[in-house]
Parts: structure tokens; C-alpha cells; sequence
């Protein structure tokens, strides 16, 4: 977290509250007129957005009034847990023939017609 960051939040910021991961959610102490609040998150690591979790994210974009407490969301059996975004990385998924494998693919299987102009 910059400098700037952690003053602001030291002189702006109430603690509305954390997720699993550790991200602290923050808005303005004093309620601004004709607008509503400032909201931020404080990431509990590497500023990574795609940590944040759904109900956070409705909350942060002003989807939601007020913050859903971690203790009464419903995990469902086929959610899953944050995995780290990893395009632009060395570990990122790359499929056969791709340029960064020397371009080389399957040889077609007759399942394709190219399109020619008549």
C-alpha cells in the first residue's frame, strides 16, 4: 500500500469490514452531500482485484447499501476459491500452437472447410 493510500485511509477511512482472504473495505467517516461515499478496499497482499469476492464487489460498486457480513453467506457446493489470475505470466495457460510454442499444432482433421469467396 502507497503512502498516500494509508494516510488517506488513516484520516478518512471507517472500517466496514474484512473477507476471508484479510482484504480490509473502507468508506468516508464523514457522509459527503450530494454524493455518496467514497468506498475502497485495502488489499491484504498484492493489489490483486480479482480477490475480491462477489458480495464485496457489489458492495465496493455501490450495488449494495450495506456490507454483507462474511458469517451469513451461503457457500454453495459448486463455488469455488479465488485462483490467482495468471494471464501475462509464465504460468499462464497456453494452447497447442501457440505462437510462444514455436507455432507448431495438430495438422487439420478434415473437419474444417475454409470459407472461399464466390
Amino acid at each position: 500500500m502507497t503512502l498516500g493510500t494509508r494516510l488517506f485511509t488513516l484520516l478518512n477511512g471507517e472500517l466496514v469490514g474484512t473477507d476471508a482472504a484479510g482484504n480490509r473495505y473502507y468508506t468516508e467517516r464523514k457522509k459527503p452531500k450530494g454524493r455518496r461515499a467514497r468506498r475502497w478496499v485495502v488489499y491484504n497482499g498484492p493489489a490483486e482485484a480479482s480477490c475480491v469476492p462477489a458480495e464485496w464487489h457489489g458492495w465496493l460498486h455501490g450495488r449494495e447499501g450495506a456490507a454483507i457480513p462474511s458469517e451469513e453467506i451461503e457457500r454453495r457446493s459448486w463455488q469455488t476459491g479465488h485462483q490467482e489470475n495468471l494471464t501475462g505470466t509464465s504460468a499462464a495457460y497456453r494452447p497447442p500452437g501457440d505462437v510462444s510454442k514455436a507455432g507448431k499444432r495438430d495438422r487439420a482433421t478434415g473437419d474444417y472447410q475454409a470459407w472461399r469467396p464466390e
